[in-house]
């Protein structure tokens, strides 16, 4: 396989339209993997996308090479030109026989081309391995050059001999075409390179991303590109996965929709299903009689839908009516498909490709939560707590008559114990209150709103923060 280049399988632009305009029309739900199947069944179904990534062991991007006039795909620009001269040469070139001289000397025998039969002439001449090299090259460089040149002939037949020799009366010239002046060249190597200077750079481009869109132009596909081809082949015949994911993207920018049956099988239509409920939604009589004739008709389909409405077929293996002898539909028959083209491309109906008809299912309620647990509450600090570790709150003094606070009473009001324990000017301890203590009564107002005093007659009037 060729290194650095990866093959997908993509469905045809074309048959993807007429697909979905297949079931926008008719409003059946295929299944996407019957979709891929039948693309992979034929060959102008589907495309070839090459893709080439990394660099070469030179160090330069990884690319492969296009032919403009076949579609074709080539590792080098080396066998996309002797691909053009081949298959299209006379659109470039033309060929002009001319008589010269034959050989001179006695040839008993001639080397032949064991594949091919082509006469390459005796061994010992001058132009004999640019001949073989160039046979190599053209149509069998898929073997090493050993291998092919060991299943290289001796004939010493005179027939073939002298076949060879006449070969030789001629020469070929070969004229430049769509040039402004006429060129005219004496060799294969020198057509070559004046393709490769003049034509090369329009015919042949390097690309690293091509689709090959004909069967033609996949047949054409050098032997390495071809077996990458078909492996690709083999793995999405097997599982398309691949395939259908692209299948997917295709028919999602068509506006159409996807769905399981079943929770497995994915199917595209027209709409996903959505349950109608007529508790709820007003619809007209016409609907809610197709809608009760499809739930009270087991393995439903659209026939005996009409028949079990009364509408009267002619028999499923009755001939065709020939063209222009139809009779129009009765306003009946047009009133229930119309109610049921309605019901299938709002999703209230499902039309499978195999012709059944079910109602959308109600969807299942969805499960109450269970309530959450209670947050848990913090524990309350036990009444013994640690005085350092309680939350003290201080009250100020209350000024004297001369409106100053004594400086003996002034102590902060966050001042841990400690520090108000070291306080030299406190003549009494600080009243404090112990948020805590849950066992302990309250102890009477002391704040502002309540206008309460302190509880000790001992202590000074202060005001609360």
């Amino acid at each position: 396989m060729p290194e650095g280049i990866n093959a997908d399988l993509i469905p045809d632009p074309t048959g993807v339209d007429s697909l979905a305009r297949q079931i926008r029309q008719t409003g059946r739900a295929y299944p996407l993997f019957d979709i891929a199947h039948l693309i992979l069944k034929r060959p102008d179904r589907y495309q070839l996308h090459f893709r080439a990534h990394g660099n070469n062991a030179d160090g330069t991007p990884r690319q492969f090479f296009t032919c403009n006039l076949d579609d074709t795909v080539w590792l080098s620009d080396g066998d996309a030109t002797r691909h053009v001269l081949s298959k299209h040469f006379g659109t470039f070139y033309q060929t002009e026989k001319i008589a010269v001289d034959p050989p001179k000397g006695t040839y008993t025998f001639v080397a032949q081309c064991g594949m091919s039969g082509i006469v390459l002439g005796p061994p010992n001449l001058h132009d004999y391995q640019a001949k073989l090299q160039r046979l190599h090259t053209e149509r069998f460089s898929r073997l090493a050059f050993d291998v092919y040149k060991s299943r290289v002939r001796i004939i010493r037949e005179e027939a073939v001999v002298k076949q060879w020799i006449e070969e030789q009366s001629f020469k070929f010239e070969y004229v430049c075409l769509n040039l402004p002046e006429p060129l005219k060249l004496a060799s294969r190597d020198a057509v070559e390179q004046h393709f490769r200077q003049v034509h090369l750079p329009n015919i042949i481009k390097p690309e690293f991303s091509h689709i090959v869109r004909t069967p033609a132009a996949r047949e054409a596909l050098p032997p390495p590109l071809r077996r990458l081809a078909r492996r690709e082949f083999d793995l999405q015949q097997r599982f398309p996965l691949k395939l259908v994911t692209r299948l997917s993207d295709d028919f999602a920018h068509r506006g159409l929709h996807f769905f399981k049956v079943n929770k497995t099988v994915l199917h595209v239509a027209v709409a996903r299903p959505r349950f109608l409920d007529m508790e709820t939604s007003p619809v007209s009589e016409g609907v809610k009689r197709i809608v009760d004739t499809i739930q009270a008709t087991p393995e439903c389909t659209r026939r005996k839908l009409l028949e079990a409405m009364g509408v009267h077929l002619p028999p499923a293996d009755a001939p065709p009516v020939a063209e222009g002898t139809e009779t129009p539909p009765s306003p009946e028959l047009s009133a229930i498909v119309g109610d049921l083209h309605w019901l299938i491309h709002e999703g209230h109906v499902i039309e499978f490709a195999n012709g059944r008809v079910e109602l959308a299912k109600k969807p299942a309620p969805r499960p109450t939560p269970p309530p959450r647990p209670p947050r848990p509450q913090a524990a309350a600090p036990a009444a013994a707590a640690p005085a350092a570790a309680a939350a003290v709150v201080v009250a100020e003094p209350a000024p004297d008559a001369s409106g100053e606070v004594p400086a003996d009473i002034g102590v902060s009001a966050v001042t841990p114990p400690s520090e108000a324990a070291s306080t030299e000017t406190a003549t009494e301890p600080p009243m404090v209150e112990e948020v805590a203590a849950e066992a302990a009564p309250a102890p009477p107002e002391t704040s502002a709103e309540a206008g309460g005093t302190s509880p000790e007659p001992d202590e000074p009037k202060i005001n609360p923060s």
